[in-house]
């Protein structure tokens, strides 16, 4: 396995996600956090674009999910990002970070709920 990465971390989308009916229906944003795990090596010397992968194609991808079908756990959002990424993208693994910021749990002061998940692409054949 390759020790190179590719990281975007603080990614901002807007979703509705939630178990409670009000979550669904007004939405919120979601943090994500990608470490995509790919040999870089060729990129690295031949300085050309289509010998590695876009950021901004991993963004979109992860965008359409969050943006997407709206799920009720964080554990299937994180999920779905990860089976895109791998499905879509070259990558040998990839860690997912979901965070909720704020989430509705009363009484409480939280900054963030939040899952991490890591999956390889083996796991997808």
């Amino acid at each position: 396995m390759s020790s190179d990465r590719i990281m975007l971390n603080g990614m901002r989308f807007y979703g509705y996600h939630g178990v409670n009916p009000e979550e669904k229906a007004l939405g919120q944003t979601y943090l994500v956090d990608l470490v995509a795990v790919l040999d870089l090596s060729r990129a690295a010397h031949s300085d050309h674009l289509e010998d590695t992968v876009s950021y901004s194609h991993m963004y979109r991808a992860a965008k359409a999910v969050v943006e997407g079908e709206s799920l009720n756990l964080l554990e299937a959002l994180a999920q779905n990002v990860a089976k895109r990424l791998l499905s879509d993208f070259p990558l040998e693994s990839v860690t997912v970070t979901v965070k909720k910021p704020n989430p509705p749990i009363k009484g409480s002061y939280i900054d963030h709920a939040a899952v991490q998940i890591y999956r390889e692409q083996t796991a997808l054949q």
